[in-house]
């Protein structure tokens, strides 16, 4: 998937399920849950167990998703995701090593900033677009919607306790999509393992971000 097909996909869904898992099965799991709820983006981040083989995974098992990687910290890790099949590439910080093998790579990579001019610097590296990270403790909605007047042609993806109720407010405020973790995967589902519970937070999430 190029960067820009990436980026519509984005602004279609406009939310992306980041998922963090302790083991391969329960990251399985938590994919095939968000994507019985209508999610198609999907992040895994690098600090999960064996994330090489949950992203080469969910490729096969999950074709109609778009399967990244997060928490994406130096070069090395975004040529083991990439080889392992991601399609995307999430970090918290901007790194122009990694920005630079994506690209060359030809793929979407998102890295994090926080102030307007971290967000222009990932913008001229090359960002497809930036994640705005953590969102929940610079304002939310409020600081993206005060970026939107000198950055509006930066596509904004806020992430960092991003909550449902919020994700609709970070939206209207002018973000592109935004990245959910916690309170799509609340710790009492994920160990009650109610699969069913967390489709149904995905779809709800869905049906309010439309």
């Amino acid at each position: 998937m190029t960067p820009d097909a990436w980026l519509s996909l984005v602004k279609q869904q406009r939310a992306i399920a980041v998922i963090r898992a302790p083991d391969l099965n329960q990251g399985i799991a938590m994919a095939k849950a968000v994507a019985a709820g209508g999610m198609r983006l999907i992040e895994i981040t690098w600090n999960s167990y064996e994330p090489a083989a949950l992203v080469s995974h969910l490729r096969q098992e999950l074709p109609d998703c778009c399967i990244g990687a997060g928490t994406v910290l130096a070069g090395s890790e975004a040529r083991d995701a990439i080889s392992a099949g991601a399609s995307f590439c999430v970090s918290p910080h901007t790194d122009l090593q990694i920005i630079q093998h994506c690209r060359k790579q030809g793929i979407a990579v998102v890295p994090g900033a926080l102030t307007p001019n971290e967000i222009v610097t990932a913008w001229t590296y090359g960002a497809t677009a930036v994640k705005v990270f953590p969102i929940s403790q610079v304002g939310g909605g409020a600081y993206i919607r005060s970026l939107q007047g000198p950055l509006g042609h930066i596509p904004l993806l806020p992430t960092g306790g991003v909550t449902m109720e919020h994700a609709v407010d970070l939206i209207r405020a002018g973000a592109v999509g935004v990245g959910l973790s916690s309170d799509l995967f609340p710790k009492a589902l994920t160990e009650a393992k109610a699969w069913e519970n967390i489709a149904q937070l995905a779809a709800k999430l869905m049906q309010s971000l439309e």
